[in-house]
């Protein structure tokens, strides 16, 4: 018997949250780590290393460790899981044993990446550990009903990866993992600024303008923000009044991208699963959801309800947890996800 000593980490490349067995989600911070480039030893992790990006000294490097989704630096990612794993034992005290931990994964994930994921996760400390890939995850978390012979489809949007899925029966019946999302938004909107105006923004700056004034669909009232920047023509420090139409535009091809992910998922659906999901809607977790509008551009481009889930950032996490309750499943055979191919 686990108890509450499992976790469940929804590692994504944005953010980390972890759930505890009996309490929910107790660790939420970003997926950021400072590092000292002098003596290779970490500065900071998390949140407080999130606040050092773009702003530290020559010797000092804030990095995101995972990439669209996937491990990009492995020993820097293990230091990561480490500190969210203590992170959450905090909440418990000190654990007997070391705990199984479930963590979500791409559905386009490599073998050889998969494989990473539990080797940085058992090196960070996990007595044994587990995937789960991440559009179930999401739709366990989003209260969809996965066990049964009905239709379901997830759009989940995270920071580095959109997975597309259709699922019954407790398997993936299709799925698209593209690695354009929240990110890509990010850096659309740091490439239209710089392209428009000769101005260089931060990674911070173009989150708050994706957030505040993003919108997937023109906006019936215009809204401006004033940002700043570097101006690229004299080098100094500038301020410009950039309206919501502006990021609109910014982000048609990010999210014209995830719409075309969606309609192929739905072109290769069987027909009896697709009436089921027109009954029921297309469900948006992740935090891309939270995109103003993109509802309903879905829904309009696809012709079928299109619902935001009710909380969409933490739908994987949730999910992720409550897999712990079937652990057994994942012991015999890697889980109740059918693989589909990309």
């Amino acid at each position: 018997m686990f108890g509450t000593k499992d976790l469940g980490i929804d590692l994504g490349t944005a953010n980390t949250l972890v759930y505890l067995k009996g309490k929910g989600i107790v660790v939420r911070e970003p997926s950021v780590v400072a590092l000292r480039t002098d003596t290779k030893t970490i500065e900071a992790v998390g949140e407080q290393a999130k606040k050092m990006i773009g702003r530290t000294p020559g010797n000092i490097r804030a990095i995101r460790p995972m990439k669209d989704g996937v491990i990009a630096d492995f020993d820097t990612t293990s230091t990561m899981i480490k500190y969210f794993i203590r992170q959450a034992q905090k909440q418990r005290g000190l654990f007997a044993r070391h705990p199984n931990v479930m963590v979500c994964v791409p559905s386009g994930i490599t073998a050889v990446e998969q494989r990473a994921v539990k080797d940085a996760t058992e090196q960070a400390g996990a007595r044994e550990a587990f995937t789960i890939e991440e559009p179930f995850a999401a739709a366990i978390g989003a209260d969809l009903p996965v066990w049964e012979p009905t239709g379901s489809m997830v759009v989940d949007i995270g920071g580095g990866t959109t997975e597309v899925a259709v699922i019954s029966l407790g398997g993936i019946v299709t799925s698209r993992s593209i690695r354009i999302a929240g990110d890509e938004m990010d850096e659309a909107i740091m490439q239209y600024i710089k392209r428009m105006y000769n101005l260089m923004i931060g990674e911070r700056t173009s989150e708050q303008l994706k957030m505040e004034i993003g919108s997937a669909l023109i906006l019936e009232r215009t809204e401006t923000i004033e940002i700043r920047g570097r101006d690229l023509v004299t080098g100094l420090p500038k301020t410009l009044p950039i309206s919501s139409e502006e990021i609109c535009d910014a982000l048609s091809d990010t999210v014209n991208a995830i719409v075309e992910a969606v309609k192929i998922t739905l072109e290769k659906c069987p027909p009896e699963l697709s009436a089921d999901i027109m009954d029921r809607g297309i469900v948006l977790t992740g935090g891309g959801a939270l995109l103003k509008n993109l509802d309903k551009l879905l829904s309009r481009e696809t012709g079928m309800p299109v619902i935001v889930a009710e909380n969409p950032l933490d739908c994987v996490a949730i999910g992720t947890g409550r897999a712990l309750d079937n652990i057994d499943m994942f012991k015999t055979r890697g889980g109740p996800v059918s693989r589909s191919k990309r």
